[in-house]
């Protein structure tokens, strides 16, 4: 069978006749010619039977990517990264019973990271079910509270008034998907037999009838805007002088805009900006605003945490995961105004917060003139000397360090990487690590990751994800997030990009020697470190994914730069998880100690 449509603007009724061939057929076309005049582009497909109307048409239609993938689970995390990127809705559909279960973790994520997905899951239709009919289990609202909008469409109908429902339900998914705040959408689909393209005639006869240019002129992508219902708090800020800008995680569409507005509140009120790694500030930094990136060891230290004490704070979306940081917050008890457009609550530390929902670049646009008006007050001062002071001795303590450990690669990779790369990273010790000692940079530098819940799960897949169709893209990951979401590797033939995979293989889950736990010896290692003796080599042969073990830093950087420009590369790089634990507590984390006073 050929396409739908020629184009989605222009519909054939003989074109039509021969595609929409049955009820389900003509259903299923209904549904993803609506999808495509909202704008979808994207489409992510599990196999399976009762899906079949709606593989054949979303893998049909000539103006959707229709991406087969066996997992549905790394499915999933693949269409939440292509997400990411894009910043567009991505559809995922799936066979009814526990393939359905196995998107769960993934929207679970696209929910707290406000990632937009539109999940539609095949279902047996009501007479099938509660009778062990077979790959049957209630699937309404499976994914409980976390999709935005969540609805089970009826039973496909030869009727005009049921079509309307359709593209009307559809239209309104789509938008729930984008706004007010972006997320997973949910439409659970009942279909009955026939599932194949078999023809029948009643519904060529009914489909003839239909003025399908008009049915659908009226679809237009949704309008998104944001309230702004509260005024900016100016007179408070700038009399301020001992205050700071937060930069936590996001992940905006247009980093270089969103990285130009923090870095023009801080030159209007003249206070230094705390960017973490996962902010577009700390990668987009200039001569004429210093970003802190040190921060989480300058506030290691008592004496200069509480010398750099600020009367106030301005915190950009949720908090980074700097536990010095939080442990700073909490201590000298700063007030905080929070700036979102999301309505989330973003204070874990329940302070003295006030929210203002607001997007960052529409702020920075009515703030007050600021030119020549060039100072840097005492406080200010403060923060940039240490800084200073804090990579100077960073580049000292790494230049001594000829043995691959992990704190280095994170440093080193900030040096390393062409400019504008694409970067995934790992929970776990990764994204610290990157927090700590990932340097501030003007290499426009783009970071993604799976913070929403800060699982490991689907990391593979998710980076594939946001590496398709893109740059050429790397990904920060330990060894057991990598083993956890293998199945991704499974993309490698169809796979349309570059992945760089950096794996930190130190035999175990490195984070955890950084907890109480390692002290029970007895459990620790096989219940929490839980080391896997996987040959890595041997793993990447299987899928036919290219495999190198880096032995010293100078080969690790010839392979990072330039990168390779298609296909998926695994770089392994051996650890010590003990040795690594240690050298951190003695060397990096106290090496900041010297008082900055104010």
């Amino acid at each position: 069978m050929a396409g739908f449509l020629a184009t989605s603007e222009s519909i054939g009724q003989a074109g039509l006749q021969s595609r929409a061939c049955n009820i389900n057929s003509l259903w299923a076309w209904v549904l993803t010619e609506t999808l495509v005049r909202l704008g979808l582009k994207t489409a992510v497909i599990a196999p399976g039977s009762r899906s079949g109307p709606l593989t054949v048409a979303l893998a049909e239609h000539p103006k959707i990517a229709a991406i087969p993938i066996l997992d549905e689970r790394s499915a999933s995390f693949f269409a939440l990264g292509v997400a990411r990127q894009s910043h567009q809705p991505v559809l995922i559909v799936c066979t009814s019973g526990t393939a359905a279960a196995n998107f769960y973790p993934a929207i679970i994520e696209a929910s707290l990271s406000h990632v937009s997905l539109l999940v539609l899951t095949a279902d047996r239709p009501p007479e099938l079910r509660d009778c062990h009919a077979g790959q049957a289990m209630d699937q309404t609202k499976l994914y409980g509270h976390f999709p935005r909008w969540q609805t089970e469409l009826g039973l496909p109908s030869l009727d005009l008034t049921h079509l309307a429902y359709l593209r009307q339900t559809i239209n309104q998914a789509w938008s729930m998907a984008l706004m007010p705040t972006p997320g997973p959408v949910h439409l659970n689909i009942p279909l009955r037999e026939p599932l194949a393209p078999i023809p029948d005639s009643e519904t060529a006869v009914f489909s003839g009838t239909v003025d399908w240019p008009i049915f659908f002129q009226a679809l237009q992508p949704p309008q998104l805007s944001y309230l702004l219902p509260q005024a900016i708090p100016w007179p408070t800020w700038s009399q301020t002088e001992r205050g700071v800008i937060i930069a936590g995680p996001c992940q905006p569409a247009v980093p270089n805009a969103y990285a130009q507005a923090v870095l023009s509140l801080s030159q209007c009120l003249d206070w230094p900006i705390l960017a973490d790694a996962l902010s577009p500030v700390r990668h987009f930094a200039n001569e004429s605003a210093v970003v802190i990136s040190l921060y989480d060891l300058l506030l290691r230290n008592q004496a200069t945490a509480e010398s750099l004490k600020p009367d106030l704070v301005i915190q950009l979306g949720e908090l980074p995961t700097s536990k010095p940081l939080r442990t700073w917050l909490e201590r000298t008890t700063p007030a905080r105004w929070i700036i979102s457009p999301q309505p989330d609550n973003f204070d874990p530390l329940h302070g003295a917060s006030q929210t203002l929902r607001w997007d960052i670049e529409t702020l920075a646009g009515r703030l007050p003139d600021f030119s020549g008006t060039a100072k840097t007050s005492p406080y200010h001062q403060a923060w940039i000397a240490a800084e200073t002071i804090g990579q100077r001795k960073l580049s000292e303590l790494f230049g001594d360090v000829d043995w691959l450990c992990e704190p280095k690669l994170a440093w080193l990779l900030s040096q390393t990487l062409p400019p504008q790369t694409p970067i995934f990273v790992a929970s776990s010790m990764p994204v610290r690590d990157m927090e700590t000692v990932f340097l501030a940079n003007s290499q426009a530098f783009r970071f993604f990751f799976n913070r929403g819940v800060n699982g490991i799960d689907g990391t593979l897949s998710t980076a594939l994800g946001v590496a398709w169709e893109n740059q050429p893209t790397v990904l920060i990951t330990g060894d057991l997030a990598l083993l956890h979401d293998t199945n991704g590797f499974l993309l490698n033939k169809v796979f349309k990009g570059s992945l760089t995979i950096i794996s930190i293989n130190n035999h175990g889950g490195g984070i955890f020697a950084h907890l109480p736990i390692h002290q029970a010896e007895h459990v620790f290692d096989p219940y929490f470190a839980t080391p896997q003796e996987v040959n890595f080599q041997r793993l990447a042969q299987a899928y036919g994914v290219q495999h190198h073990l880096i032995g010293a830093w100078p080969e690790l950087v010839s392979r990072l730069n330039p990168l390779p420009k298609s296909g998926i590369h695994l770089i392994e790089v051996p650890c010590l998880r003990e040795r690594d634990a240690k050298w951190r507590q003695k060397f990096l984390y106290p090496l900041l100690t010297n008082n900055i006073a104010v």
